[in-house]
């Protein structure tokens, strides 16, 4: 098998900028490792406050939310890049049959014409008695003619398809090649900045060390997400009066909406949190990186990071009912954004200070917690 020496000079070119980005991204990785060793040492050597030590869960949250819209933005292009390979391949497949296919029957019909070796019209005319049979010959060829051109040119059609086919797919595999590398240097970013978040929280959480103040904090944080409601609630009856969509609410749903992620509910509305704090919301079991989706159609009226609860998203329904997504590992909605009924909003995290990733899920009506569980199926 012969193979061109431009063929030879793009493979080349391709495995060196390949080991360039490779290069670059070990660089990347290295300094980053580096900064949060840093970071880290300080904190270890420092008395932190917790308010002190928020702030820099907060900051590691958000960046592990960056690399993680990232990676899922990144695997979805893989997943389209792999389906357009196969349609290429299959492509490729059934050219190269139907190529093989025009090569048998025209060789066929110029060896039949070579075989019959009487083309010359002159003969056909002294030598053909009977003047309809010499009609039909003459329609005959003529036809043959037609229908072989027409071969030749579906045949030519074909191998430029397949010429542009196989050119598609090198470039396929070359963008597939750069997308792995780069998902295995978001993962790579990914678990550096987890394993920073991780050493952050150890080192919160033995500040907040007593019952009382870390009954404290809840009350605190509980606080903070009411305060966002509420402003989300005003945000949401000033948008009201300017819609030009109405959202109806929920109270007609009760029963038939999905779950926003596909897990079991560890924590019920209700129960008893810490003191006399207690759960305003659920709390359901996910895979870190799973979709979060929107219960119902809505408008995203807030989407940030909130203490304790981590990167929150809050969705207007209409007449009063707001649904909450904390502990996010990354948000994919911004405030402003409408958002169909099962529409992919987040992603399932740890965010907030969470050990194991879950959602955190709430359902306002007016302001006040309504219990979640009696409008899902």
């Amino acid at each position: 098998m012969l193979v061109s020496p431009l063929a030879c000079s793009q493979d080349s070119d391709q495995g060196s900028s390949q080991q360039v980005r490779q290069a670059q991204q070990k660089e990347q990785l290295a300094q980053l490792q580096a900064e949060l060793v840093a970071r880290q040492q300080v904190l270890k050597n420092s008395k932190a406050s917790a308010e002190e030590l928020e702030g820099v869960l907060k900051q590691s949250e958000l960046e592990i939310a960056k690399i993680a819209k990232a990676l899922s933005s990144t695997k979805q292009s893989l997943d389209k890049i792999k389906d357009e390979q196969q349609a290429l391949q299959k492509e490729q497949s059934e050219l190269k049959t139907a190529i093989r296919q025009q090569q048998s029957l025209l060789a066929s019909q110029l060896k039949s014409a070579f075989m019959a070796g009487h083309y010359d019209y002159a003969k056909m005319l002294f030598y053909q008695e009977d003047a309809k049979s010499f009609e039909r010959v003459i329609t005959y060829y003529k036809y043959v003619a037609k229908a072989r051109q027409k071969e030749i040119e579906t045949f030519r059609d074909n191998v430029a398809r397949l010429e542009a086919v196989n050119a598609e797919l090198v470039e396929k595999a070359e963008s597939l090649a750069r997308l792995q590398d780069e998902q295995e240097n978001q993962r790579a970013i990914l678990l550096t900045r987890q394993n920073d978040r991780k050493a952050t929280l150890n080192k919160l959480n033995q500040t907040i060390a007593s019952e009382s103040q870390r009954i404290a904090s809840l009350q605190a944080n509980e606080k903070a997400l009411v305060d966002a409601i509420e402003k989300a609630r005003i945000a949401a009856e000033r948008a009201a009066r300017e819609a030009t969509i109405t959202l109806d609410g929920l109270a007609k749903l009760k029963g038939q909406l999905d779950s926003p992620v596909k897990g079991r509910i560890r924590k019920l509305f209700g129960n008893r949190r810490q003191g006399q704090v207690r759960w305003k919301g659920i709390v359901i079991d996910g895979a870190e990186g799973d979709p979060v989706n929107s219960i119902a159609q809505g408008k995203v009226l807030y989407a940030d990071w909130l203490r304790g609860f981590g990167l929150v998203s809050i969705v207007d329904h209409g007449d009063g009912y707001m649904s909450v997504y904390g502990h996010n590992q990354a948000l994919l909605k911004q405030a402003g954004d409408d958002v169909r009924r099962g529409e992919r909003i987040a992603l399932v995290g740890r965010s907030g200070g969470q050990e194991f990733p879950n959602l955190y899920f709430e359902i306002r009506h007016k302001g006040k917690a309504v219990n979640p569980t009696i409008f899902i199926n």
